[in-house]
């Protein structure tokens, strides 16, 4: 995959790179840290700029981030709720459940939305909840813009950095990604204990 990517954005230059960056947001596994970082080692071998790139890469991210949050807005909390009603039984849920979850979403949402822009694969999938909890379109465009930004600044600057060995902060990005998706594990299993624990409690 890591040659197919390098291969369009040499090609392709600046439109290669919104277009990947769109993909990788809609469709997770396809990582930015590989796109970002090669692109910031390609604004030294060919007339990009790392401005350029940054532009490029945010307005893909942010294209693709529009689209899931559309998707969810679609989707909606009613098609879940009606999809718990049915299946909820073997999870544990209810429908209550799920929209005190919307609540907590249109509570905390916004900050969710903001920080999970810096962690991989999750960045792209938290547009979802935005959109099925109706999140101020404005406020998710702001926040998730800004998250964004950061990211690919960060990741663009490295690769410009270190050169040709641009791979090596994949590598990296890699170990960083494995870190987080541990964490959030961890705090998913408390949070799934706690919410069962209180569900028992006022049984």
């Amino acid at each position: 995959m890591e040659s197919w990517i390098t291969n369009i954005m040499e090609d392709f230059g600046y439109i290669g790179v919104f277009l990947l960056i769109m993909l990788e947001n809609i469709f997770p596994p396809i990582p930015s840290e590989v796109i970002l970082t090669f692109g910031g080692y390609m604004t030294t071998q060919s007339n990009l700029s790392v401005v350029g790139v940054v532009i490029a890469s945010t307005l893909g991210s942010v294209a693709g981030a529009i689209a899931l949050y559309d998707i969810g807005k679609i989707v909606g909390i009613k098609r879940i709720g009606r999809f718990v009603d049915k299946w909820g039984k073997f999870l544990r849920l209810t429908n209550q459940d799920i929209y005190k979850a919307n609540d907590w979403f249109k509570k905390y949402g916004v900050w969710t939305v903001f920080f999970c822009r810096f962690v991989p694969l999750i960045r792209s999938l938290i547009s979802l909840p935005a959109g099925m909890s109706k999140m101020n379109f404005w406020v998710f465009l702001a926040f998730t813009t800004i998250g964004t930004l950061i990211w690919n600044i960060v990741l663009i600057l490295l690769g410009a950095k270190v050169g040709e060995n641009w791979d090596e902060i994949v590598a990296y990005m890699d170990t960083y990604s494995n870190i987080a998706y541990a964490i959030i594990a961890i705090l998913i299993v408390l949070f799934v204990i706690w919410f069962y624990k209180k569900k028992a409690i006022k049984k």
